[in-house]
């Protein structure tokens, strides 16, 4: 069975944005990014919400182009650029290229993926993914821990999460960024 794993950079402090919004602070080295290249080619979809789909889309298709990009950018768009995508949406009105707009039941479509052979599946976006930690649906965080405290801004959590996790891998990278990876706990029963 394929699982939904939510990867995301976060600040030591659990925002995934800072108070502006801004992103800047977890901009990934070559180490990191080289990792997250690995990452994705093990994924068989991209489920975004609307703005995480709308940022990405704004720049993955063409980055490859960019002559100035370091080739790990480059691989990276080209890796990004042939993972089909399901945008989970109520307000787009279309999407691109080897994209999906969906605006029905998310737990029918997450629980139909599931049960499909092929790669693993990602979640995009903090209210998506909240969505899915409502409904149980995702089975592997994997958290990317910066060493920044922004003291506000967008969590990676809501309030009234709570999470019985089971911590499969740590990593540290040269950049002091750590990852944690835990599995739901109830995961094998």
């Amino acid at each position: 069975m394929r699982k939904v794993i939510y990867a995301l950079n976060v600040s030591l402090d659990g925002y995934i944005e800072d108070a502006n919004g801004t992103l800047d602070w977890s901009f990934p080295d070559e180490e990191l990014h080289r990792y997250f290249n690995d990452l994705e080619k093990e994924m068989g979809v991209h489920l975004y919400g609307r703005g995480l789909y709308e940022i990405m889309a704004g720049y993955w298709p063409t980055a490859h182009t960019d002559p100035s990009a370091p080739d790990y950018v480059i691989e990276y768009a080209h890796i990004w650029q042939n993972i089909p995508m399901i945008v989970f949406s109520r307000t787009l009105e279309k999407v691109g290229e080897n994209a999906r707009l969906v605006r029905g039941n998310i737990a029918e479509e997450i629980r139909t993926l599931k049960a499909q052979p092929g790669k693993d599946m990602n979640v995009g976006g903090a209210g998506l993914a909240a969505s899915f930690m409502e409904l149980d649906l995702i089975d592997e965080y994997q958290l990317f821990i910066h060493p920044v405290v922004l003291g506000g801004g967008k969590p990676m959590f809501g309030a009234d999460v709570k999470l019985d996790l089971h911590l499969v891998e740590t990593r540290r990278f040269g950049s002091g960024v750590v990852l944690l990876r835990y599995e739901r706990a109830n995961a094998n029963t």
